[in-house]
């Protein structure tokens, strides 16, 4: 396969490739998802990561049907990489993509859960023995010997179960045997410093003689310098200072020593030639028995090897996302062929203490308190401002799309469909006709084509005329309920809709109030076939509390009179009777 058959790699990209990995290797590096190898490469990590999705899930990628859709994806992704055990891990997470496959994502369900419950079941020891180890591999560049070493390490913990099950079978003694040869011999031959106490010696000796015989002038100079008064008291000397600056023995210096030479000059420089040429030789010979007993000792453990480094991968992946699932108490939702419905769901993004909700569209088995209407193909939610409809939608978004990858949701029960599409559109208060027709072509296309789409659209009225709005909202729940797709749809225009069709409902969000802080107080549980109101009397109720002077006071009285004076003077005795 050439470079230029990956998405996004064109004639600038691939020759950057070429020059800094090599064609073989870049292949491998985007095969298996190695976010480092490119970025070390110069090619930026986000046009990296955007590679990678598209080399390792183009089919799944295409689920993602508006580039709100494509936000939620990339915040999940970002959110359960943060709790990755290695960079190589976190680049794994962060490339993950929907699988079409159901029994692919019930597996990985399978996995990641069996994860969750292993981190859960190690002591505090035992989780920092683990963090401990794979910060080493990260610190060591993930090599093969660090993760023959991590392994090691894995199994002194003593860790068992279906996620370590990969360690149990190996050779302790072969791996400890491997860690000395591995990352000491290169592809040429030569063997890395510190591998050898003998090879280490004659190098040693070998680099003294090459200093001597680069500067044999010097040599010359100092041994004249002893007041040698013949050629064979410097021959004498010679020999003795060799043999005392570099350790090598005086009789192998002696034999060097040249025969014929011509003067003292050519003697020094001919017998340290002569010396350092054998010395290469020892240094050669040496360092090729070596270099073949190490590649053996890798060799006869190359299996264990090969396991144990991919172990430590997968391990560390899997485990990252069981941490994930941990932290966010995330559960297994049930895979159905149609319908989307949760109970007691949470937003990932959302801090603090957040009031789970239950809601749901499509045919449904969920249950929850209250129970989702099962059957409606589309649901047309309602209420006040600041009610949570915007986060419910993202919401619904968010365990959509981990389920779809094969990862636990934010729910205490959550029945999920397979979606071919996935179509999440935030509200964006830009009003012109531009700004309609991307949209329309943004949300309407995969409804029309799909055959499986599920619609999450947000306040459609923010971006045309309310009236106008109302018909191409109708439109849209037509449609939706006609191509047999589920929808959410969020507005305030209820009131203005044509009659819905028999598959679609309508749910309210409803405001109850004021806290003696004079915050909003939301019931955020929709209530289902209840218009919402918006409830305009508690913001200006509000208003009326906090003005901050009398004309501005008398201003928003006005408004209170618009809206209903004694609701809004009922709201705030109410809440300064909570106060108290």
């Amino acid at each position: 396969m050439r470079l230029e058959d990956y998405w996004g790699v064109g004639p600038k990209t691939s020759e950057r490739l070429r020059e800094a990995l090599g064609v073989e290797q870049a292949i491998e590096a985007i095969e298996s998802a190695n976010i480092r190898a490119l970025a070390d490469a110069g090619i930026s990590r986000g046009r990296a990561v955007r590679i990678l999705r598209r080399a390792n899930g183009a089919a799944g990628i295409e689920t993602l049907g508006t580039r709100d859709a494509r936000d939620v994806y990339d915040d999940l992704l970002t959110l359960a990489s943060e709790h990755a055990l290695t960079e190589h891990a976190a680049d794994r997470i962060r490339v993950l993509t929907p699988l079409a496959d159901v029994d692919a994502r019930e597996a990985r369900l399978d996995r990641v859960l069996t994860a969750r419950d292993a981190w859960d079941d190690l002591t505090d020891d035992e989780r920092g023995a683990i963090r401990s180890a794979f910060d080493a591999y990260d610190d060591a560049g993930g090599t093969e010997r660090v993760a023959v070493e991590t392994a090691l390490t894995l199994r002194e913990v003593g860790l068992r179960g279906d996620t370590f099950e990969t360690l149990e079978d190996l050779d302790d003694e072969a791996l400890r045997t491997a860690v000395d040869a591995l990352g000491t011999v290169d592809e040429d031959g030569s063997v890395a410093p510190g591998t050898d106490a003998e090879l280490d010696r004659l190098r040693e000796r070998r680099d003294a003689v090459a200093d001597l015989e680069a500067n044999a002038l010097d040599v010359l100079e100092t041994v004249r310098e002893r007041g040698v008064r013949s050629f064979e008291e410097f021959r004498s000397g010679f020999v003795e200072y060799v043999a005392g600056e570099t350790a090598v023995r005086r009789g192998r210096v002696q034999a060097a020593v040249a025969d014929d030479a011509h003067d003292e000059a050519d003697f020094a420089s001919t017998s340290l030639r002569s010396l350092l040429a054998e010395l290469d030789a020892d240094v050669a010979e040496r360092e090729s028995a070596v270099a073949a007993e190490l590649r053996e000792d890798v060799a006869a453990a190359r299996e264990d090897v090969d396991v144990a480094v991919d172990a430590v991968s997968d391990i560390a992946f899997e485990l990252s996302l069981g941490r994930f699932a941990a932290a966010y108490d995330l559960t297994r939702p049930r895979l159905v062929d149609d319908g989307l419905a949760v109970a007691g769901a949470r937003n990932l993004t959302l801090s603090g203490d957040v009031q789970p909700v239950t809601y749901g569209v499509g045919t449904h088995d969920v249950g929850g308190d209250p129970s989702p209407p099962s059957g409606d193909r589309v649901a047309v939610l309602t209420g006040a401002n600041s009610g949570g409809k915007t986060t419910l939608l993202e919401t619904l978004a968010q365990v959509a799309l981990l389920a779809s990858m094969g990862l636990p949701v934010p729910a205490e029960r959550a029945d999920i469909g397979r979606f071919d599409t996935v179509v999440f559109h935030r509200r964006h208060a830009s009003f012109n006709a531009g700004v309609l027709e991307s949209t329309l072509k943004s949300i309407v296309p995969p409804l029309s084509t799909g055959e499986r789409t599920l619609m999450l659209v947000d306040e459609f009225e923010a971006i045309t005329e309310p009236g106008r709005a109302a018909d191409l909202l109708n439109g849209l729940v037509d449609l939706t309920v006609d191509r047999d797709a589920l929808g959410v749809y969020v507005t305030h225009l209820a009131e203005d809709l044509s009659p819905l069709p028999p598959a679609a409902r309508i749910d309210g969000i409803f405001a109850e109030g004021l806290t003696e802080d004079l915050a909003l107080r939301v019931d955020y549980q929709p209530r289902f076939g209840t218009v919402g109101k918006s409830t305009p009397e508690f913001i200006v109720s509000r208003l009326v509390a906090n003005a901050r002077d009398r004309a501005e006071r008398r201003g928003f009285e006005a408004l209170a009179f618009a809206v209903g004076e004694e609701a809004v003077q009922r709201t705030l005795s109410d809440a300064e009777w909570a106060g108290e």
